[in-house]
C-alpha cells in the first residue's frame, strides 16, 4: 500500500491516541443536564481539531441541544464531495462498579482501549478526523471536497441535527456521506453496513383514580393503572415473538435470496453469539427466522421501562393514580415510523381496560434505511478495505438505527456509506465499553485509502 498519508498516520499513531484518550476524558453525557458544559467542552475541542488540521469555516451551530460541529475543505475542483458524521456524546457510564477503570479515564488493556465513549462514537469520529489531518498533512490537500457535521445529540434521538439537515441548508451539499458508527462483523473481516432499522420509541401511559389510592379500601372497585398496563402490554406481542398489532407486518420488504445467501456464508456461531454476547438461557423470537434475519430484517417491539408506583423499603398498599411504560419498536424497510405509530397507538386505545384512560405519545422516531452496494462509493469502500484489510469486504446489515442515515437519505438525497470499526463484543452503552486499538489504527488508515479511491 503507498500512501504518503498512511505513512504519516503511522508515524503518528501515538499521538493520535494520545488525543483521543484526552477527548475521552470529558464526560460529554448528552441525556444528563448536569454535563452540558462538559458536551459543549467536547464539541469546543472537535472544533479546534478541525481548525488545526487544516479545515475551513469551522464552527458551533448553535440547536435547541447540544451543538453540532461543522467544517469544510473544498478545493478538490471536479471532485466528488463526502460529508463526514459522526457523534462526541456518549451514553451514561451507569453502573458505576461494573466498571473495572473509570469510564472517564482511558485505560489500555489487553489491547483495547477501555472508556465510556471509546468506540461509541468518539473513537470513530478521531479516526475520521486523523485521516483528514493525514491526508493534508502529507500531500497539502485532501483528494475529494470534505464537509464534517459532528453532532452531540446521537444518544437522545439527534433533534437538533434532524432539524438542521431537513433545513437543508447549502453548506451540507455533498454527493455522499460517510458514517463510522457501526461495527465489524467479526475481527479482522472488513465490513461495509448497508442496511439499518428504522425506529419509533413510545411512552404508553395509563391514569386510573385522580390520586393514589388504599387498597383495602378501595381495592376491587377502582381500577389499578399498573394491572391494565401489564394487560395491554401482554396483548402487544403473543409467546413466539409475533407482533399482534394489525397490519404491522403488512409492508415489509424482504431481504433477497441473495442476500440471505450471503448472510448464511457469514462466520457466525448462534451458540457463541448466545453465550458470550447475549448471556442468556436460550434466544427467543418469531419461529421460521435465523438470528441475523430476526435481529436484521425483523420488526420487534420491546419494553424498556415501566417507572411509577411504590418502589422502596418495605411496603405500602397503594394502588397508583397512574402507571407508565416505555416501548419501543424497531422498523425494517418498508416500513414508516408515522403509519407504525398510527398503528400501534390506534391498537392500544382499541385493547385498553375498562376505567382507564390512555396516552401514547411519541418521543423520537427514524426510518429504516437500505442502501445499493453497487454505488460508486460503496465500491470504492470496498477496494480500500480489501487494500487494508487483506480481505474481502462483507456487507451486513444492522439491528441498531442510526436515524440520520434515513435523513441524509430523505432531505439531501445522500447515500450513505456505513464504514465502522467496531467489534460485537465491544460493550456499547455498557460498563466496560472497548476499543480495539489496532482497529482504531487500521480504521484511520482505511479512511484515508477510502477518500483516495472516492477521488480517483
Amino acid at each position: 500500500m503507498s500512501s504518503s498519508a498512511v505513512d504519516y498516520a503511522r508515524q503518528n499513531h501515538p499521538r493520535f491516541l494520545d488525543e483521543l484518550k484526552a477527548f475521552l476524558r470529558i464526560p460529554s453525557v448528552s441525556t444528563d443536564p448536569e454535563h452540558k458544559s462538559d458536551c459543549r467542552r467536547a464539541a469546543a475541542v472537535l472544533a479546534a481539531d478541525l481548525a488545526a488540521i487544516g479545515l475551513q469555516n469551522v464552527r458551533l451551530i448553535e440547536t435547541a441541544g447540544h451543538p453540532l460541529v461543522y467544517g469544510d475543505w473544498l478545493h478538490a475542483a471536479g471532485k466528488p464531495t463526502v460529508l463526514c458524521y459522526g457523534h462526541y456524546d456518549v451514553q451514561p457510564p451507569d453502573p458505576l462498579d461494573e466498571w473495572l477503570s473509570p469510564p472517564f479515564e482511558p485505560t489500555e488493556r489487553n489491547g483495547n482501549l477501555y472508556a465510556r465513549g471509546a468506540v461509541d462514537d468518539k473513537g470513530q469520529v478521531w479516526a475520521q478526523v486523523k485521516a483528514l489531518e493525514s491526508l493534508l498533512a502529507a500531500t497539502g490537500k485532501l483528494p475529494i471536497n470534505v464537509r464534517v457535521l459532528m453532532e452531540g445529540e446521537e444518544e437522545v434521538g439527534g433533534e437538533g441535527i434532524a432539524a438542521y439537515v431537513a433545513s437543508n441548508p447549502p453548506d451540507l451539499k455533498a454527493d455522499f456521506a460517510l458514517v463510522s458508527d457501526t461495527e465489524l462483523f467479526a475481527p479482522g473481516l472488513p465490513t461495509l453496513c448497508v442496511g439499518l432499522r428504522g425506529m419509533i420509541y413510545t411512552e404508553l401511559e395509563v391514569r386510573g383514580a385522580k390520586t393514589d389510592l388504599h387498597s383495602g379500601m378501595y381495592g376491587g372497585a377502582a381500577p389499578n393503572p399498573f394491572v391494565s398496563l401489564a394487560q395491554i402490554l401482554a396483548r402487544l406481542k403473543d409467546e413466539d415473538g409475533h407482533i399482534l398489532i394489525p397490519g404491522f407486518y403488512d409492508d415489509i420488504i424482504p431481504p433477497s435470496p441473495e442476500e440471505l445467501a450471503a448472510w448464511r456464508s457469514l462466520p457466525f456461531d448462534e451458540e457463541h453469539y448466545r453465550i458470550s454476547e447475549v448471556g442468556s438461557r436460550q434466544l427467543v423470537g418469531e419461529a421460521g427466522y435465523s438470528v441475523l434475519e430476526r435481529t436484521w430484517a425483523r420488526p420487534t417491539l420491546d419494553v424498556h421501562g415501566i417507572p411509577g408506583g411504590f418502589i422502596g423499603a418495605g411496603a405500602k398498599t397503594v394502588i397508583p393514580a397512574k402507571a407508565l411504560a416505555k416501548v419501543s419498536m424497531r422498523l425494517v424497510p418498508g416500513m414508516t415510523p408515522a403509519k407504525t405509530f398510527a398503528q400501534y397507538k390506534g391498537f392500544v386505545e382499541k385493547i385498553a381496560p375498562a376505567g382507564v384512560d390512555i396516552e401514547v405519545r411519541l418521543i423520537h422516531s427514524g426510518d429504516p434505511c437500505l442502501i445499493p452496494v453497487d454505488n460508486p462509493y460503496i465500491q470504492a469502500a470496498t477496494r480500500a478495505l480489501h487494500e487494508v484489510w487483506g480481505k474481502d469486504t462483507v456487507f451486513i446489515r444492522s439491528g441498531g438505527s442510526i436515524p440520520i442515515v434515513g435523513d441524509f437519505d430523505r432531505h439531501l438525497g445522500l447515500p450513505s456509506v456505513m464504514m465502522g470499526f467496531g467489534l460485537p463484543d465491544d460493550n456499547l452503552h455498557a460498563p466496560n465499553e472497548k476499543f480495539h486499538l489496532r482497529n482504531f489504527e487500521l480504521g484511520i488508515e482505511s479512511v484515508v485509502r477510502f477518500l483516495e479511491e472516492a477521488g480517483r
